[in-house]
């Protein structure tokens, strides 16, 4: 089946799955494969489950008769992306590309919570953000939605060139360069070499790049493009204003604004969202309401009070750039403070020296505890100054014996650590 005709089939559905487990009447379904599964294999019992037609990749799983379709295309992957391009193609709605080390997910939820104040908007669900879950956000954009925000992850070279070959954003944004993925990467230099993926794009299609001017790097890359910007060299530019429970307020335009997040790492979040805003013609009370009305989720940033500690979880993910401002933030809270700080990975050779230097900042922070888990940081075990655990098991016991008196705790790791499942035994 050729793109054009999948495409037909496509606009007679009610969406694209490629799992079995969320299949919703009248879908299709694209049979994906993986290291361990086939999802040819699961064509026809998707059929059944109610998908209206499938995809499939190899010849002995077509059957026309129950509607599952052999793609042209080298795979039902290619298929999928390849359709989503075509897609794109068709829409004529502005959409936001979206890539960074840090702040990606907070970023683009702050912008739709703006943006969604005028208009009906489709953003990423989750961290839909690789080869797959990109080709399915855009299939996602219905012909009601008046503007998309389209978040792209990576951890090597060439992926966000090829995100954005799929999502051809009107207005790219690079949230920052940082330590993520430097395995992957090779390095803090092929970090920026390949987040610039986005920029080179914008600027090959004569698109829009939104500048934070406070960033060299970003002002250097993007260099050329049509640009929309903010920082502190732009009149009026929000400022960061004192705010007693450990929240960020900023005042712009003479109006105060109180975003429901921790650390002053947010305030370029914030700001970012503020200028798309304003770019897209809302006025500052809806920006204002958008950004008010944000609550992160997903173990992002999330301040809570439970059993009498002030609770700030940041367990969704780590890298050295944001565990550094993570930590920077926290040590601002008042009262006594323990820190738990799960391993970061993706690093390659610089895994040990990263932690190292972690594990330096936190202590001279002056934190009244700090609790270290996984591999990485356990390599460090025979230095003074903190308490180490191989397993999340182990510090799980310690906090039964050991229950932790500071008035402030911080849990901070990569999502494969999964730190939130800590909190059952504070």
């Amino acid at each position: 089946m050729q793109t054009l005709e999948l495409y037909k089939l496509f606009l007679s559905s009610t969406g694209v799955t490629t799992d079995t487990r969320n299949i919703q009447k009248g879908n299709l379904f694209f049979a994906l494969k993986g290291g361990n599964f086939n999802g040819n294999q699961f064509a026809e019992k998707a059929i059944e489950l109610g998908a209206m037609a499938c995809i499939v990749d190899e010849k002995p799983f077509e059957n026309k008769d129950k509607s599952c379709f052999l793609t042209a295309e080298t795979s039902a992957l290619v298929a999928l992306q390849e359709l989503a391009k075509h897609h794109r193609s068709q829409l004529k709605i502005p959409i936001i590309g979206l890539t960074g080390s840090n702040g990606k997910t907070t970023t683009k939820e702050l912008i739709n919570a703006v943006l969604s104040q005028k208009f009906d908007t489709l953003y990423t669900y989750g961290n839909l953000n690789n080869h797959i879950g990109v080709p399915l956000t855009l299939l996602s954009i219905k012909p009601n939605h008046e503007l998309a925000i389209v978040e792209m992850g990576a951890n090597h070279q060439k992926e966000i060139e090829f995100l954005s070959e799929l999502s051809q954003p009107d207005i790219g944004y690079i949230t920052n360069f940082g330590k993520a993925h430097l395995e992957g990467f090779g390095g803090v230099l092929g970090v920026i070499a390949g987040k610039s993926e986005l920029y080179q794009n914008l600027r090959k299609n004569g698109k829009t790049a939104l500048i934070n001017l406070d960033d060299p790097i970003q002002v250097e890359k993007a260099n050329g493009i049509n640009a929309i910007s903010f920082g502190a060299s732009n009149k009026p530019f929000p400022s960061l204003i004192e705010n007693p429970n450990n929240t960020i307020s900023v005042l712009y335009k003479e109006t105060e604004i109180h975003a429901n997040l921790s650390g002053d790492y947010n305030f370029t979040n914030i700001c970012a969202a503020i200028t798309l805003g304003e770019h897209f013609g809302l006025n500052l009370a809806q920006i204002k309401k958008g950004i008010e009305s944000y609550i992160p989720q997903n173990n992002r940033s999330q301040i809570s009070t439970y059993k009498g500690y002030t609770l700030l979880l940041d367990a969704y993910n780590a890298n050295p750039s944001s565990m550094a401002l993570s930590l920077e933030n926290f040590a601002k809270y008042k009262e006594s403070k323990t820190v738990i700080l799960g391993d970061m990975f993706e690093l390659g050779e610089s895994s040990q020296e990263e932690h190292q230097t972690i594990f330096e900042q936190a202590k001279k922070l002056g934190f009244d505890q700090i609790l270290l888990v996984g591999e990485h940081f356990s390599s460090l075990k025979d230095q003074k100054g903190g308490e180490f655990f191989a397993k999340k098991e182990d510090l799980v016991q310690f906090l039964k014996q050991n229950p932790i008196n500071s008035k402030n705790i911080l849990i901070k790791g990569s999502r494969g650590m999964a730190l939130e499942t800590l909190m059952e035994s504070l």
